[in-house]
């Protein structure tokens, strides 16, 4: 069996979205200042006895929601052909952040918190 080393980093972005088809408020224009949780997963430490440096997990975590910040995320891809609900919101963070992870680090779980007590994660079964 493997040993699980698991990275915890948070980070924050505020951004406006409205959903499509929605019979209810959130179908107009509103905004949240969203809190997202990532834990990242991998079975082995480096030389200096660390999965991955916090300051570099965190650069790549802000290379991902940098280009969300203070926009309409119906404006962007792939939120203009995708209702960009917190569970897509969620989804489409964890596969950006996926992309840029070295070898050996995968994103375990993602959660996307529009606002206190309302949030969604994401997940993929450990490889």
């Amino acid at each position: 069996m493997l040993n699980t080393y698991e990275l915890h980093i948070q980070a924050q972005f505020a951004a406006a979205h409205r959903l499509r088809e929605y019979d209810g408020n959130c179908e107009r224009l509103h905004g949240h200042n969203w809190r997202l949780d990532v834990i990242l997963r991998g079975h082995s430490l480096d030389r200096l006895g660390m999965l991955m440096d916090f300051r570099e997990a965190k650069r790549l975590l802000h290379e991902v929601i940098e280009p969300l910040d203070h926009q309409c995320l119906n404006d962007l891809e792939p939120f203009r052909d995708t209702n960009p609900t917190t569970e897509n919101i969620a989804r489409t963070l964890f596969e950006a952040l996926t992309e840029r992870l070295p070898q050996g680090i995968a994103v375990a779980r993602l959660t996307a918190w529009e606002s206190d007590g309302c949030g969604a994660s994401y997940s993929r079964p450990a490889p």
